[in-house]
């Protein structure tokens, strides 16, 4: 699991076979059918190009990619989530955030044991405590089509914006944010248990935020930009 989470960090675009393959080349002989397990039980598989991987809740209508095309040019137009996996010494945990596009600032995050809504319910009204955005992107899996987070986008008269179906560049600005926790914090550190983890990341966000440099800020941090555009 600890091979897939780095290769999946580095190649996220990889499929079940290539990573099956490249296991391989790892002295690691396992067939794709426990690799498939593996990725299904760290929440990994959503980003694959293929069919029926990350499932969407039971709503009707079917939200359209807003993105495409669109000019970022301000703080709170358009923020996204998404979820992924953080290795532990005797297990994971998943870690969702929810990060403003045009100042790539966190605004909000929660980790959790378990793929379930409430933790993302939770980073959702932790970053509405201050201010909403105007479109709120995020992929199709089931916690963000639920019943739940779709009615609290509405209720703040939030323009909704989904991924197409496994195209993980359409939120690319978080993808660059999981690349950065794990090579910068999580690869580093090799938390022991939930509450280092959880210490650990509190750290890294605050770090990111206010200390982080950000070439494509023009070397100022998300917190500079997120408070003073």
């Amino acid at each position: 699991m600890r091979l897939l989470d780095e290769q999946y960090t580095r190649t996220p675009f990889y499929g079940i076979k290539k990573m099956t393959a490249w296991l391989g080349t790892q002295g690691q002989e396992v067939n794709h059918k426990r690799v498939a397990r593996l990725l299904r039980l760290m929440g990994l598989m959503a980003v694959y190009p293929r069919p029926r991987l990350s499932q969407p809740g039971e709503q009707i209508v079917r939200y359209p990619y807003l993105l495409r095309g669109l000019n970022i040019d301000r703080t709170n137009q358009v923020w996204s989530t998404d979820i992924t996996y953080i290795r532990l010494r005797g297990g994971f945990l998943y870690l969702v955030a929810i990060i403003d596009w045009f100042s790539r600032y966190v605004l909000a995050w929660q980790t959790s044991i378990t793929l379930d809504t409430a933790f993302c319910l939770e980073a959702l009204d932790q970053a509405f405590q201050n201010t909403q955005p105007e479109i709120f992107n995020n992929d199709q899996g089931s916690q963000f089509t639920s019943h739940e987070f779709v009615n609290r986008l509405k209720a703040a008269d939030v323009r909704i914006s989904w991924d197409g179906r496994g195209r993980a560049l359409d939120n690319i600005f978080v993808e660059r944010l999981w690349r950065s926790v794990k090579y910068e914090e999580v690869y580093i550190k090799d938390y022991q248990t939930i509450g280092d983890a959880e210490k650990g990341l509190k750290a890294y966000f605050q770090f990111y935020n206010q200390d982080r440099l950000h070439q494509s800020l023009e070397y100022r941090t998300p917190a500079q930009v997120y408070y003073r555009s």
